[in-house]
């Protein structure tokens, strides 16, 4: 049963803790659009809290996202607890819940330029079935090990990253995305061919976190492609 919006689950939203869902979602968009990560309406972040899924909405542009705009699904059964009348549901929800569902707290999904360049380099140089490899970083230490493993990454550990073709529908990428998930237990990010990324993390804390390492080794790699520097 879906439920509509009104002064009874207001109160999902609504909090003067800065690190409430609602509030948290609305910060991070707003960092991730001074980045240049979600220009237009593009991209969005959804924060799993307790049963209560929070996700910013479609069409909306990031860096003016109130608390009132987030939309809150009830994770057991799926259904909406609140949605706000003037807003679409963001079409990224499923694939956000395929993260939840693998353990996740917190899934961010961007449409970085470095993201996007390296799905080209990576076709370019090795073919549409090959996954984003890299090694040797000081950077590489921000990515987690893998679900369910302590630590992250070190210095001498290569970092694989998966990339799946875009769709003309985003929530068709769902399946896609669910079988990279599976090919590759370990990651915490997936690229999207010409479109962008989606990483996750097991809080809000690691999935900022480890969305900032993979740009910043995007940016990298794309540098050492110009000059002719291995990524292995």
């Amino acid at each position: 049963m879906v439920a509509d919006a009104s002064k009874d689950n207001e109160a999902l939203v609504m909090s003067s803790d800065p690190d409430h869902p609602a509030n948290l979602i609305c910060e991070l968009c707003r960092n991730f659009y001074r980045l240049g990560w979600v220009t237009g309406t593009g991209g969005g972040t959804s924060i799993k809290h307790n049963d209560h899924i929070y996700i910013a909405p479609s069409g909306v542009q990031k860096e003016l996202m109130k608390p009132a705009d987030m939309f809150v699904m009830d994770f057991p059964t799926r259904s909406y607890l609140r949605k706000p009348p003037v807003h679409k549901p963001s079409q990224c929800t499923p694939l956000f819940l395929a993260a939840f569902d693998r353990g996740a707290g917190c899934c961010i999904h961007t449409h970085s330029q470095w993201a996007v360049l390296i799905t080209l380099l990576v076709e370019r140089d090795f073919g549409k079935e090959a996954c984003f490899e890299i090694q040797h970083l000081e950077q590489i230490k921000g990515i987690g090990k893998g679900r369910g493993k302590v630590g992250n990454l070190g210095y001498f550990d290569k970092l694989r990253i998966p990339i799946i073709e875009n769709t003309a529908q985003e929530e068709d990428l769902t399946e896609s995305l669910e079988k990279a998930m599976e090919r590759y237990p370990d990651t915490y990010a997936v690229l999207v061919r010409r479109h962008g990324i989606y990483v996750w993390g097991d809080s809000v804390h690691k999935a900022k976190a480890q969305c900032e390492s993979l740009d910043y080794i995007f940016q990298l790699a794309v540098e050492m492609k110009k000059l002719d520097l291995p990524w292995l």
